[in-house]
């Protein structure tokens, strides 16, 4: 389900150009409302395409004021729950609260790298495509099998 923007919290991030969750969002669909023409409030950013989010949480995770939410799937959250991300500069605390009022928080560490400085074949051997057509080549792992090929299924 898409998010939305409670009007009553959003401060526009204090009249700048463009707003945290505009910069943020992937699909770019978060906008400022600059005179208030296009949702009758001033200076509040707004999902100008609720039915393209993608629902990734980067505007909700973002936004300084909290001001920004998504419905959710009743499968997931049920009705009356919700779950609201906070970010910080090292961790983001998210509060779940379930339809009975009961709150449970969860503090998760932000984790960056540098763009590129991962290498995820490191330690890997090169891939030899001569011996893709040999039998097992898929079910061996440096000398351990992945499963029993005995109890594949043979076409």
């Amino acid at each position: 389900m898409p998010t939305f923007v409670r009007t009553d919290k959003c401060d526009g991030c204090k009249g700048q150009d463009k707003t945290a969750c505009m910069y943020i969002c992937p699909h770019d669909l978060m906008k400022l409302d600059k005179d208030g023409s296009e949702t009758g409030h001033a200076m509040k950013a707004f999902n100008q395409e609720p039915d393209q989010c993608w629902e990734c949480y980067s505007c909700v995770k973002i936004c300084p004021q909290q001001a920004i939410e998504a419905r959710h799937y009743a499968d997931i959250v049920p009705l009356g729950g919700s779950v609201q991300p906070l970010r910080g500069s090292d961790s983001i605390m998210w509060t779940i609260k379930f339809r009975n009022g009961t709150l449970k928080r969860f503090k998760f560490p932000i984790r960056t790298t540098p763009e590129g400085s991962i290498d995820p074949y490191g330690g890997k051997p090169e891939a030899d495509m001569s011996k893709i057509e040999e039998p097992g080549f898929f079910v061996q792992c440096n000398g351990y099998r992945a499963g029993d090929p005995s109890e594949l299924i043979k076409v």
